[in-house]
């Protein structure tokens, strides 16, 4: 029988899809080396495993032990996957900036989750990395993982994830990119591919209140350089020693908005429902297009899934909250432009009924503002006028002002159409829109349901 095991040996062996829309202003072919199906739906679950399996040999996690880890969530879902199969407990200690799908995924998954958090200095003891190591001294039996210091992390890639890249592409690959945050992946990656192929390019991609680039480019740490962002899973305010900088050719970062917001298009564009560091990592490499050819052929790496982010970067009112949501607004002068140069059509109110029955047939239209002196003092509409006929044919012959209902309100050019939509009702079927130097505009219930549709 096909069958496995364990959970454990369906990691790997991820799929590389071709990128679509969001490349076609990038003359290289550019795929995607999706992570998500591995089981714990993240690249974390490779070194998770391998290093688990290398603690073991050395004897540092025995049997019954308990593992305690500071994780972003991927890494921790793919230790849980494991200490489950194995047989151990799992603390993982997570910053208060993760979303609480990660959190609550890794409760699902039988791990304690300690919150610690995200505006504080990685020496403070209420950081992530120092809870963890300060339970690790206090838990008898246990292990800290320390997957930023522990080079099996990217040894597991350097041993699964480069050969199957180079395999997948036969080769061809010019350019392999990814998110740095531990930088086991990319650097195990790297330097796989590298021995392979030295002049194949090994691109990181960064964020805004991370050290990462300016350490590559200057060799200086530099402090100042370190805030708070929001895109999760990459950047670090610390140098971890997984990050081999030699293997690493260049460093581009990504502000947090774009990340967002091109995590959602991916979803939207290609049909891939991936996490937030994808979405900075093929924005990074649309703000490097200039430096790719015809023939190159890149590969970027999709860290995890999108299911861990449906509260934050998928939900609308977070986006909207932090000013991430490209929305497009309707105004009363983009609905105004639909009519082109056409006049207003007004009549005054000494005119006749019949006057505006006629004008109605001639314009093809179905609502007329009344004027009095230079002002609007009224309005008429052919569902009124309609109504009044049936029931007296002889007020045709009538002054509109003895027929005419409510002057239409007067709204302004940057007027949204939520504004609109509140003052078009029943009762009042249309608005002005003041275009200035004494003219005006009409909007009306069809308007704005067209502006809907």
């Amino acid at each position: 029988m096909k069958v496995y095991n364990n959970i454990l040996e369906t990691i790997g062996n991820t799929p590389i899809v071709r990128i679509n829309k969001l490349a076609i202003d990038i003359k290289a072919q550019v795929f995607a080396k999706i992570e998500t199906t591995n089981p714990g739906n993240s690249v974390k679950d490779r070194m998770a495993v391998k290093m688990i399996e290398d603690a073991e040999k050395s004897g540092v996690l025995k049997p019954g032990g308990t593992i305690i880890e500071g994780t972003s969530g991927n890494t921790g879902m793919g230790l849980a996957l494991a200490a489950i199969i194995k047989g151990y407990k799992l603390i993982c200690v997570l910053n208060d900036k993760q979303s609480k799908e990660k959190m609550d995924i890794l409760r699902a998954v039988g791990a304690e989750v300690v919150v610690c958090p995200t505006a504080v200095e990685p020496t403070d003891p209420r950081s992530y990395y120092q809870v963890s190591r300060r339970l690790a001294t206090e838990i008898p039996n246990s292990w800290y993982v320390n997957q930023y210091d522990n080079l099996s992390n990217r040894t597991a890639h350097y041993e699964q994830t480069g050969p199957e890249i180079w395999e997948q592409t036969e080769g061809k690959i010019t350019h392999f990119v990814a998110g740095v945050g531990t930088g086991g992946t990319i650097s195990g990656v790297g330097k796989y591919l590298k021995e392979k192929n030295p002049n194949i390019k090994i691109w990181g991609i960064d964020t805004y209140g991370s050290v990462f680039k300016k350490y590559k480019e200057t060799g200086i740490f530099d402090e100042n350089e370190i805030y708070p962002y929001i895109t999760e899973g990459i950047g670090e305010d610390i140098l971890p020693a997984n990050v081999d900088f030699d293997v690493i050719d260049l460093f581009e970062k990504v502000t947090d908005k774009d990340a967002a917001v091109y995590t959602r298009r991916l979803a939207r564009e290609e049909g891939v429902f991936v996490g937030n560091s994808a979405g900075a990592a093929i924005k990074g490499v649309l703000q490097l297009k200039d430096k790719l050819k015809e023939d190159d052929v890149v590969v970027i790496l999709f860290h995890d899934h999108g299911s861990r982010y449906v509260g934050k970067i998928f939900n609308d009112d977070w986006m909207r909250e932090r000013g991430f949501l490209e929305e497009v607004f309707v105004t009363a002068q983009d609905l105004v432009k639909k009519h082109g140069e056409r006049p207003l059509v007004s009549l005054y109110a000494e005119e006749l009924v019949s006057h505006a029955i006629a004008a109605m047939r001639k314009f093809s239209i179905s609502q007329i503002p009344v004027m009095k002196d230079g002002n609007f003092v009224g309005s008429i509409d052919d569902k009124s006028v309609y109504q009044l006929l049936v029931e007296d044919p002889t007020l045709k012959d009538a002054p509109i002002s003895s027929i005419m209902q409510a002057a239409f309100p007067i709204v302004q050019l940057n007027s949204h159409v939520d504004e609109i939509c509140k003052l078009i009702n029943r009762d009042t079927p249309a608005v002005l829109v003041d275009l200035g130097n004494g003219k005006y505009h009409i909007i009306t219930r069809y308007d704005v349901i067209s502006a809907m549709s």
